[in-house]
């Protein structure tokens, strides 16, 4: 009797060692994830929440740091991704991929080739790995998906998104019409 073929299981190791050709290699429970480049509509609205949540935790939350990817968050030797941003302590802000560790906020822009994998695969590690805040950006439907820890459905964002990087802290509000105002079409 013949036995099927299983998808090939990869480890971290074997993602790091593959050729840097611009393709988005992700690997969560051991399965490759592969991407193609992101359109310049999602690197918009990236850079777009990329300049507020830096204004905002540097003015307000000095003990966290706000990174972009490309960048290799891994908390064991079958997961390897890529949040498009994410808030971590100061601290793990090394030069050194393996020390971020406690992502506080996390957040995913949508794309065609993404969606099941942000929304599903994604989020189920993110609150599995203690991940205090999940965003799903949704840019095509102007809506953002609001995923906390320990909680079984998101709130939907639709008018203004907003998130308090600590609990001292002002909240930070992005209203979702500036947010997506003049995006490439």
């Amino acid at each position: 009797m013949a036995m099927p073929q299983l998808a090939p299981r990869y480890t971290v190791a074997d993602v790091l060692a593959m050729p840097d050709d611009g393709v988005r290699r992700e690997l969560i429970g051991g399965r490759l994830i592969v991407s193609p480049g992101p359109r310049p509509r999602h690197q918009e609205v990236i850079a777009r929440l990329l300049v507020t949540m830096r204004a905002y935790v540097t003015g307000n939350a000095p003990g966290l740091r706000v990174v972009a990817s490309p960048a290799d968050i891994s908390w064991d030797d079958e997961t390897l991704v890529q949040p498009d941003l994410f808030v971590v302590p100061a601290a793990q802000a090394t030069n050194d991929w393996s020390s971020y560790r406690d992502l506080v906020l996390a957040v995913e822009v949508v794309s065609p080739s993404s969606r099941r994998t942000d929304r599903v695969e994604k989020r189920q590690l993110y609150q599995a790995r203690g991940v205090g805040t999940y965003w799903i950006v949704d840019h095509e439907a102007e809506v953002v998906e609001v995923w906390r820890v320990g909680e079984d459905r998101p709130e939907i964002v639709t008018d203004v998104l907003t998130w308090r990087a600590t609990v001292g802290s002002p909240e930070l509000a992005i209203p979702l019409g500036e947010l997506f105002a003049g995006l490439p079409g």
